[in-house]
């Protein structure tokens, strides 16, 4: 079998959603798990946002003329971010998913990326597998929570709308924190007005770009994410992503109806610091 590896263009984006939908529906029902997508619809349009996204890399393979998947690269600095990387059903396990990660790994070398993270189902072996024998650490075991928004605020921590007089204090509390800035993220956080931030004394102490499976909130400490988790009007599917280790704030987001939908797994290859205070990853890490 021949696999062609090529940029993925905007034309490609539901053929490349239809693909991401049915091969992450196989394989979470194969192991009696939920969904990511809520619906192909869903999943063309988390395509399309990858495709026009301007620091996005993605490609598509082809096996004889027809698309069989695709995989994208967000080249943000020092680390980029890997994901969704889909693959036709009839497909899965063979050259394909090895293909399209060969490609995006030279991408991230030869624009000079410091490290690359991304998140995968702890339940897929076979990806498991596959980024293990292409250089990735397994860094955390995360879980996936689920339920209705706690919504509610904490004496003491007061949370408000992000600005961007707030840019500077929460890129300078993630470098503190987490060893690098993630100035992009806030900066998409803001223009989406997705950005929320906790304060204490009059300083920022912890920001979140959304409380959900896309966004990823640090702090100082665990009151300080709490406040940010219950604050947050919605929780929509599939949810939110904490780190089991985190046993303390995982216990208070179970103790207030919270509940664990599945597993997944932190992995990065190249630069990586753990990290201090309390977090919450995006699904790209």
């Amino acid at each position: 079998m021949r696999v062609t590896i090529r940029p993925a263009r905007a034309r490609d984006a539901l053929e490349c959603g239809r693909i991401c939908y049915e091969g992450f529906s196989a394989i979470a029902s194969g192991h009696n798990f939920p969904v990511d997508w809520r619906s192909e619809e869903v999943a063309v349009k988390v395509i399309e946002a990858r495709l026009a996204h301007e620091l996005t890399y993605g490609v598509v393979a082809e096996v004889e003329g027809r698309i069989a998947g695709s995989a994208f690269l967000k080249e943000y600095k020092p680390v980029g971010a890997i994901g969704p990387v889909t693959v036709a059903p009839r497909l899965q396990g063979g050259q394909v998913g090895r293909a399209m990660m060969e490609n995006l790994l030279e991408r991230a070398r030869e624009t000079g990326l410091a490290g690359t993270r991304l998140v995968q189902a702890a339940y897929n072996t076979q990806s498991l597998a596959l980024y293990t024998k292409l250089g990735f650490q397994t860094r955390d075991l995360l879980v996936c929570l689920h339920g209705n928004p706690i919504a509610t605020g904490m004496r003491g921590y007061p949370v408000r709308t992000g600005r961007v007089a707030d840019l500077v204090d929460c890129a300078e509390l993630c470098a503190r924190l987490h060893g690098y800035p993630r100035r992009e993220d806030l900066v998409e956080a803001l223009e989406l007005q997705s950005l929320t931030v906790v304060t204490r004394e009059g300083r920022v102490t912890g920001y979140s770009t959304g409380v959900h499976f896309r966004g990823h909130t640090v702090a100082e400490t665990n009151p300080d994410a709490r406040a940010l988790i219950a604050a947050a009007a919605d929780l929509p599917e599939p949810g939110l992503l904490m780190p089991a280790r985190n046993g303390e704030l995982l216990r208070w987001a179970l103790d207030h109806g919270l509940r664990i939908t599945q597993p997944l797994t932190l992995m990065t290859r190249g630069w990586y610091e753990a990290g201090e205070g309390a977090w919450l990853p995006s699904i790209h890490g």
